[in-house]
């Protein structure tokens, strides 16, 4: 059986990628949650609001799946550097409830030096 969770995981990628920010938000829980190495968001408009600004695009190496738990190892384009990241998203009633990014943040703090 196919795990479904990775789902609206994929669809908000994709999204992302395509910078269709209204759609990748219909993907959040409105109570979304993200934190990562460089700070946290809570609710899903203001992560939202952030991802406009930044326009992201990721290249994903890897999706693996455990029950409602989807975690992707990929390439995060940030315009002037690439990053290798891991995202921990965390789905529940067909909506993303929180996301956890790890990566290292040496490239992007050696670039504001």
């Amino acid at each position: 059986m196919e795990n479904t969770a990775n789902n609206p995981v994929k669809q908000f990628i994709q999204y992302l990628n395509e910078e269709n920010f209204d759609k990748a938000e219909t993907c959040l829980d409105p109570e979304f949650k993200f934190k990562g190495v460089m700070g946290s968001r809570e609710n899903a408009a203001v992560y939202i609001k952030d991802m406009k600004q930044m326009k992201f695009k990721y290249k994903i190496q890897k999706l693996f799946t455990a029950n409602e738990d989807v975690c992707l190892w990929y390439d995060i384009d940030m315009g002037e550097k690439t990053i290798t990241a891991c995202g921990w998203y965390r789905v529940a009633d067909g909506k993303i409830k929180s996301l956890e990014v790890l990566f290292d943040p040496r490239p992007l703090l050696d670039h504001q030096k």
